[in-house]
């Protein structure tokens, strides 16, 4: 059995600027996954930077509100929403919301370095 503690994880600022801590990932772990699973902070006012993937994400939000751009689509997300963010597509978020925006992140098959392309900021 692996329980993986939030606070356990190493605190990291992602290619994309927000604040990451990687719960889960095939390669750190002994354990069999396609996908790695993260939690993630966007403070108040932050605007992530434009970025893209090669594989698929799913991002959760938790807690705050703000815009979620993905390609040329924009729309406002909140808690208890779910959004797909199909492979290659240039994503970010931005807070305008008064508190972080807290969210996981789920990439499948699982985040690796290569694999992410990281935009001029917007």
């Amino acid at each position: 059995m692996l329980i993986q503690k939030l606070n356990d994880c190493e605190e990291i600022i992602a290619g994309d600027g927000t604040v990451l801590r990687e719960l889960l990932h095939p390669d750190k772990q002994d354990i069999n996954l396609r996908y790695s699973l993260a939690y993630a902070i966007l403070p108040v006012g932050k605007t992530s930077i434009p970025h893209s993937l090669k594989t698929s994400e799913v991002y959760y939000i938790i807690s705050g509100v703000g815009e979620m751009s993905i390609d040329s689509e924009v729309r406002r997300i909140e808690p208890g929403d779910a959004v797909y963010i199909p492979p290659n597509a240039i994503q970010f978020l931005h807070n305008y919301g008064n508190k972080p925006i807290v969210f996981v992140c789920l990439v499948d098959p699982a985040w690796r370095k290569e694999d992410e392309t990281i935009y001029a900021p917007v």
